[in-house]
């Protein structure tokens, strides 16, 4: 079976299951771009402060948005960060470079509070790795 092709702002072809990621950063970056929401571009966000590298691939799912819904699911928590779900992509294969979409396959989550707001990390595989 052919893998469903990638939907420019589509949250996934299976949600919550298989999801669509925009990759923002990858564990060979220095610098942590994001996209800017009143233009739509990529933007710097800032270089990374320490020699430590992301462990995983980091973006987002499209289509996506931590309010007051998931806001209400974290203790502790007044709004959410109101910016798209977070997400780390494990995979055995290296993807060097940021501002692409992938699939990934969700296998968990990790709820976070980052100053008062719930920031919440989701933790997937890489659509068809190998491991």
């Amino acid at each position: 079976m052919a893998a469903a092709p990638l939907a420019r702002s589509a949250p996934g072809p299976d949600p919550p299951s298989i999801v669509t990621v925009f990759v923002e950063i990858t564990p060979f970056d220095l610098v942590k771009c994001e996209v800017d929401k009143s233009s739509g571009y990529m933007k710097v966000d800032r270089a990374q402060r320490t020699s430590s590298l992301p462990p995983t691939i980091y973006g987002f799912i499209p289509q996506t948005y931590a309010g007051p819904k998931v806001a209400a699911m974290m203790p502790g928590a007044t709004p959410g960060d109101l910016d798209p779900l977070d997400i780390c992509v494990l995979s055995e294969r290296r993807i060097t470079r940021g501002e692409v979409l992938l699939h990934a396959n969700v296998v968990g989550g990790l709820p976070m509070l980052d100053a008062g707001e719930a920031d919440d990390k989701i933790v997937s595989v890489l659509r068809d790795d190998a491991i």
